[in-house]
């Protein structure tokens, strides 16, 4: 099958290569899936790059222990364990390969990969398979951090930084679900985009930084976290929730890590700092499914690109500009 492997780290152009490789061996809690299409999220940029270079100790010292990228699927199950039910060969299906060590992980950017059988969910009939590989981390993971981290419901004061981004856009059409009043943070270039989604106030950080304003939130999901952690948590309402769902950026080494320490040693004192790593759950995938089906979500895709250009799909992600989710496109060749 085709797949792209990475190398080494650095630029994605330099260190992704289209190859021909064998087809992952399936597991017996396993499916086997024809990718159709997949997404790029954050952590396939931070493999890429190798940065922050501390997280080389999870990945690999040198390369990437697991050599291909991706870990959204969207596509066809072509073969199933011998443990597994609940799904035939046929079925089209959206789910994802992460696993507690990335280091064994199946890619998807590839024209097949394995899936665990608990992470993945039939396709919401009323998407396209790029439309629900782009649904699948972003979704999950606003749909967790907003209904169970954060517990946003009828009337909670909402405000999401970087509403324009891939999980983003989720988070605000979740929580208007939910019943939030959703401020939006974003550019004036994207504010009719987080309005549209159904955001009830948008700020345009290019004018506002919203520490600064006097306007208060019951909880704050920050997913760019470009302000220090003390200043955000002043926008908090009395047992507000602050919740921090970025690397950030910073140093060579460590990234943004540091501030979602400081965001982390705030949860020691009078803020209630919560973080979570909600992983994808069938579950969560068929009430996210219910939420499409309903008409309540659709899914925000950025650009579009084929298997051979993934490395320009990475690049994208790295402009941290993406409107949405980048999606990859495959086309199998047999």
């Amino acid at each position: 099958m085709n797949a792209i492997m990475q190398t080494g780290y650095g630029d994605p152009h330099a260190v992704l290569e289209l190859r021909t490789v064998d087809q992952p061996t399936l597991g017996p809690d396993d499916v086997l899936v024809k990718v159709a299409a997949t997404s790029v999220n954050t952590p396939d940029w931070a493999a890429v790059t190798g940065r922050p270079t501390m997280l080389r100790l999870v990945f690999g010292i040198r390369r990437p222990a697991a050599p291909i990228r991706g870990t959204d699927v969207a596509g066809t199950v072509v073969a199933i364990g011998d443990r597994v039910g609940g799904f035939d060969i046929g079925d089209e299906v959206y789910g994802s390969t992460s696993a507690p060590n990335p280091r064994q992980q199946a890619g998807t950017f590839a024209e097949y990969t394995v899936v665990p059988a608990t992470q993945l969910a039939p396709k919401p009939p009323s998407l396209s398979f790029e439309q629900a590989a782009a649904s699948v981390m972003s979704g999950t993971t606003a749909l967790s951090l907003l209904r169970d981290t954060g517990a946003v419901g009828p009337n909670t004061r909402l405000l999401v930084n970087g509403s324009s981004g891939g999980v983003g856009t989720f988070a605000v059409q979740i929580a208007k679900a939910l019943g939030a009043h959703v401020t939006g943070v974003a550019s004036d270039t994207n504010a009719d985009l987080v309005r549209a989604l159904g955001a009830d106030v948008v700020i345009d950080y290019t004018r506002d930084s919203f520490p600064d304003l006097d306007d208060q939130y019951d909880v704050i999901l920050d997913n760019v976290m470009n302000h220090p952690p003390r200043r955000v948590a002043r926008a908090l309402a009395d047992d507000g929730i602050l919740i921090p769902n970025s690397i950030g950026s910073g140093s060579r080494l460590l990234g943004g890590l540091p501030r979602i320490a400081r965001a982390k040693l705030l949860g020691l004192g009078r803020t209630d700092v919560r973080t979570a790593n909600p992983g994808t759950t069938r579950s969560d995938l068929e009430a996210l499914t219910e939420l499409i089906e309903a008409g309540t979500i659709t899914p925000v895709i950025d650009n579009r690109f084929e298997l051979a250009d993934a490395a320009d799909a990475v690049a994208r992600m790295l402009t941290h500009r993406a409107r949405g989710n980048i999606v990859i496109t495959i086309t199998p060749t047999n």
